[in-house]
């Protein structure tokens, strides 16, 4: 009579967890390789990849149809109003783009770029600058007065200069330039040459965009604000950047004091604003970013939020933290668009690959977009595949 032995069984296990470790071993370092797409088919710098099309296809059907956007308006405000308004900002940014690289279907694009600048200046002249903030607006009182928010009148400020820079509209001149005048004199009053975004907080994100914004006016009206932009630039570097990454930091109080570190979340698009006005300070930036927060692995490639040596909030910038790998969805998006902005073609194919890989992508007769994502994420990854020619047009000789 045979008797049952235990370690009958557990070697039955060990060599069934073998196996399994074997086969992890084995197919962990490949699993990438059935989501790295082909770069061409995302972005090509002289005319608009198929992935690129796809994805403006149902941006522009969004904006047609006035059903389907009021619901994905919805959906955003419904988690954070400011969604809505980036989403149009880098829509704005991505179509001007594309009216760059395809003049004859120029016509469409800027029907599309008009009508959501005119909704958005509706908006704000009927709800106030509130509308498109979160609630904490309110907490407390701007120290600058009378309130106004730089998050809003920046990203207005550089939607008008990009519709200005692809074709001129005149009824746009006169609330481009009016914009500019309060942002400059707004910065201006600022003891850090800065502006507030909410009470007593400012944003480099927003003071980079406001600062891009002027940067684009300037090259399409012919007017001279390089002294008020070189001072920027040095009371930034002079008083906000990080000693331990280099890095600028994140936000700030009005008088310059810093409230976080560095963020990724912001950096990659600041960064991708200093092109316009010191590129070999974006260029340091953008290097310290992707030292401090590319990451890769097994093929696949992502952003954390916050370098080592910052121990920073989870918050609805970021989204949800990764847990050990520290990845952030915020930072990985806008990494997208670092990545493509400075030619850094291995880390974009790697971001792209772990797109494809948890992104859920969903493309039918609308378009694409991604199941995991929303429209501003999808806004932020058109624009970074489509980015370039208005920047070179900007950097381009004016002929004033």
């Amino acid at each position: 009579m045979l008797m049952f032995s235990p370690f009958r069984g557990w070697a039955r296990l060990a060599a069934a967890a073998i196996a399994l470790l074997l086969a992890t071993a084995i197919w962990l370092p490949v699993v990438h390789l059935f989501f790295r797409p082909t770069l061409a088919d995302y972005r090509q710098s002289h005319g608009i990849a198929p992935a690129a099309r796809q994805i403006a296809h149902r941006h522009l059907r969004l904006w047609e149809d006035p059903a389907l956007r009021a619901a994905e308006i919805d959906r955003m405000r419904a988690s954070n109003a400011e969604w809505d308004f980036m989403g149009r900002t880098f829509l704005v940014l991505g179509l001007a783009n594309i009216a760059l690289h395809e003049p004859h279907e120029q016509a469409r694009y800027l029907t599309v770029i008009d009508q959501i600048i005119d909704e958005t200046l509706k908006v704000e002249a009927e709800h106030g600058m509130y509308f498109f903030l979160m609630p904490y607006a309110r907490a407390g009182p701007f120290v600058a007065q009378p309130a106004r928010s730089l998050f809003i009148d920046g990203e207005i400020a550089l939607m008008l200069a990009a519709r200005q820079r692809v074709a001129i509209n005149p009824r746009y001149e006169r609330p481009l330039a009016q914009r500019i005048d309060t942002i400059v004199q707004g910065m201006q009053s600022g003891p850090a040459l800065c502006a507030e975004s909410y009470p007593d907080e400012c944003w480099m994100f927003c003071n980079a965009a406001a600062v891009a914004a002027v940067a684009v006016s300037d090259s399409v009206d012919g007017r001279d604000h390089g002294a008020f932009i070189n001072e920027w630039l040095a009371s930034i570097k002079a008083r906000l950047v990080d000693h331990e990454t280099g890095l600028l930091v994140s936000s700030f109080t009005y008088d310059g004091k810093p409230l976080d570190g560095p963020e990724g979340s912001s950096i990659w698009f600041v960064a991708h604003c200093l092109q316009l006005i010191d590129p070999d300070f974006a260029a340091d930036q953008y290097a310290r970013a992707r030292a401090e927060l590319g990451q890769r692995i097994m093929g696949f490639g992502y952003a954390r939020e916050w370098p080592a040596s910052w121990q920073g909030p989870m918050d609805v910038d970021s989204g949800p933290i990764v847990p050990v790998l520290g990845a952030s969805a915020g930072s990985s998006g806008l990494a997208l668009l670092g990545a493509a902005a400075f030619d850094d073609h291995n880390f974009l194919r790697e971001l792209l690959t772990s797109l494809q890989f948890a992104g859920f992508p969903c493309t039918d007769d609308h378009g694409r977009s991604y199941a995991a994502g929303n429209q501003v994420g999808d806004a932020v990854l058109l624009y970074a595949l489509v980015q370039g020619p208005l920047w070179q047009q900007v950097l381009t000789p004016s002929p004033f």
